[in-house]
């Protein structure tokens, strides 16, 4: 190969590695920038994590303008070899149509019980505090002043984590 042959190779594959470093991270397309990071930070901690790990993250703003973000990870023994019970009653608590719809209404804005209440098809106050109880009992609401919910800041992205894993 001649001088211009690898002058011009050399051009082709530098272009290819700067295309990759300024690239944005893409979304649902086999782009699996977070993967590769993940499985790099695994590497870094040996025999402990040979199994392997899990890991979820998000950069959130809610139509209220609030912003979150949150990242967590857990090594694939802990969660395999822990009690999976405790996971029961807050999976439980997202188990109903109504309450899924007053977290989608309260992450969205409406925060007091009577604004949840003139929504349609949520059922009589009665019903609606006793979802209210259900999800701030499972952790997914917690009181924000009197008759005023929110998420917590900690459980709005684990939230929209568990809401696209249904959905996948």
């Amino acid at each position: 190969m001649g001088l211009e042959e690898r002058v011009a190779a050399l051009e082709r594959r530098l272009a290819e590695l700067e295309r990759k470093d300024h690239a944005a991270p893409r979304l649902g397309d086999g782009d699996f920038w977070a993967l590769e990071g993940l499985k790099e930070q695994l590497a870094g901690l040996g025999e402990d994590a040979a199994d392997g790990g899990v890991l979820y993250t998000g950069s959130v703003r809610l139509p209220t303008g609030e912003e979150y973000g949150w990242q967590y990870g857990a090594l694939t023994g802990s969660l395999i070899g822990g009690d999976w019970a405790d996971a029961a009653e807050p999976f439980a608590a997202l188990g109903h149509p109504v309450r899924l719809r007053l977290l989608r209404e309260i992450l969205g804005g409406l925060r007091t019980t009577a604004e949840l209440a003139a929504l349609d098809e949520v059922g009589t106050t009665g019903q609606i505090y006793h979802h209210l109880r259900q999800l701030t009992g499972a952790g997914w609401l917690q009181a924000a002043g009197r008759g005023r919910y929110e998420v917590p800041p900690a459980r709005v992205v684990p939230l929209l984590v568990v809401l696209t894993a249904a959905r996948t």
